[in-house]
């Protein structure tokens, strides 16, 4: 009597497992049917399978956010410039600088406005796909000396988020190359 107990079971967890796959198969092909896609992939044009980075800070936040959504896109980075095919995407401004807006009555600053400003352009093969644009993120935070070490955490999250917004900013117009990269060529 035990073995025909094993045996239901065991045909009732096999269609279990099975119900699961089928529906993890309708929702995947549901998902991938509507036009979903990865935070982060943004689809490129052919003219951007190859590409450049021309940046002299090698080390910035929008730097290494670049270069992730990038690979996320399927783009290859040509690190040793070595394909002249490659486009080239030219980073001829990237920084962040703080000012301070206010000040307490003893003279110490109680908030600081956070810029991030990122000038670009792109070109492939000698011609300019993207005239040189720049784009300019701007957030304010407040400030203690009590709570300093807090407070240059959150610097630094916030100068790393405006990278990040940057680095959609500049995905999101590689995108739209490509009704005009073939045409340029």
């Amino acid at each position: 009597m035990s073995r025909g107990g094993d045996s239901a079971s065991l045909t009732v967890a096999s269609l279990t497992v099975a119900s699961l796959a089928v529906a993890s198969l309708t929702v995947a092909s549901l998902i991938g049917g509507c036009g979903f896609r990865l935070v982060g992939s943004v689809p490129l044009p052919p003219s951007l399978a190859v590409v450049q980075i021309d940046a002299s800070d090698t080390q910035s936040d929008f730097y290494f956010g670049l270069r992730k959504s990038l690979l996320a896109s399927g783009t290859r980075i040509d690190e040793d410039n070595k394909d002249d095919s490659a486009a080239v995407i030219h980073i001829t401004t990237d920084n962040a600088a703080e000012r301070i807006l206010t000040v307490s009555t003893l003279n110490v600053p109680t908030e600081y406005e956070l810029t991030y400003m990122l000038k670009f352009s792109v070109s492939s093969e000698g011609h300019e796909l993207i005239a040189p644009e720049e784009h300019r993120l701007v957030r304010d935070y407040s400030y203690s000396e009590s709570a300093l070490l807090a407070k240059e955490r959150e610097k630094s999250i916030l100068s790393e988020a405006l990278a990040n917004d940057l680095v959609s900013v500049v995905m999101r117009r590689l995108s739209s190359l490509s009704g005009r990269s073939s045409a340029a060529h």
